[in-house]
């Protein structure tokens, strides 16, 4: 499989060994950054560079997920999401990297890296890669509001809208006065 990786200075050291660790399990890694160390890089471009490539990969029909980490994973995911066609999950078990193939079909994890070893965090990044997708309707169905939603900002119809009560998030209304109370 390929997989695409990218982090920031937080992540340099930690890049460094997963390469080393998914090529001998077999994968072609294409590292998207950073290629030296700086303290003051920003993440977004390498991370969207890697979603990117993935999202690509697998139009293009090749098996491909994406890795992004930094020194939280928290704003690695945030970057790759911006992606169409990503669905990025920050893991932090075992249980939750193979979750978010399962259930979610996530095709980029995002793992902390200064918040794991590197023993837990290739363990996260290994079940990831090795979980299918289980297909089962109910997460398909769910995938497919998320992409439309991706597509077109439609949304699934309110069922509070059968009920007669508002949904008080949708309304359109500019003299809310919260102070009012």
């Amino acid at each position: 499989m390929r997989i695409h990786i990218a982090t920031d200075h937080a992540g340099l050291e930690f890049s460094t060994q997963l390469q080393h660790h998914l090529a001998a399990a077999g994968h072609e890694v294409i590292d998207h950054g950073p290629v030296e160390y700086d303290p003051l890089d920003d993440y977004p471009a390498f991370c969207i560079r890697a979603a990117q490539a993935v999202v690509r990969d697998q139009a293009d029909g090749v098996e491909a997920l994406g890795v992004v980490f930094g020194g939280s994973g928290n704003g690695e995911q945030i970057a790759a999401n911006k992606v169409r066609g990503v669905r990025a999950a920050l893991a932090w078990s075992v249980a939750t990297a193979e979750l978010a193939r399962e259930h979610n079909d996530a095709n980029v994890i995002a793992i902390g890296a200064r918040q794991h070893t590197f023993e837990e965090a290739s363990s996260f990044i290994d079940r990831f890669i090795e979980t299918p997708f289980s297909g089962e309707e109910r997460h398909a169905r769910r995938i497919a509001q998320l992409a439309a939603y991706e597509q077109d900002g439609s949304l699934e119809p309110d069922p509070r809208a059968t009920t007669g009560v508002p949904d008080v998030l949708a309304a359109d209304d500019s003299s809310f006065d919260p102070e009012a109370g």
